[in-house]
């Protein structure tokens, strides 16, 4: 991930608050990277929301007891991946980032 950010030139817009499921033992579906970041911000778990594109993503959001937004906005996205998110547990999908800051 800090890899992706500092080729894209944007990691200065989040560091140093960047969570990967190198700091947690178990990785989405399990809660344990969004409950991490939420305690290293400071915030409590259900005043955060979660913007993903993938139903593990969705799950574990839910199991942190976040607020799950389902991103469809994304070129890997296919017809049928809102449905899923929303299967998932989403409690909104948005396709767009404009979308996105809506519901913000």
């Amino acid at each position: 991930l800090t890899k992706k950010l500092t080729l894209t030139q944007s990691i200065a817009l989040f560091e140093p608050h960047v969570y990967s499921a190198e700091h947690v033992e178990r990785g989405k579906p399990a809660p344990d990277l969004f409950l991490h970041a939420a305690e290293q911000l400071g915030v409590d778990p259900s005043r955060c929301a979660v913007i993903e594109d993938s139903v593990n993503g969705i799950k574990a959001a839910r199991a942190a007891g976040m607020y799950a937004i389902g991103f469809t906005g994304g070129r890997h996205a296919d017809a049928g991946l809102g449905e899923r998110l929303h299967e998932a547990g989403a409690d909104t999908v948005a396709n767009s980032h404009q979308a996105i800051a809506g519901l913000l």
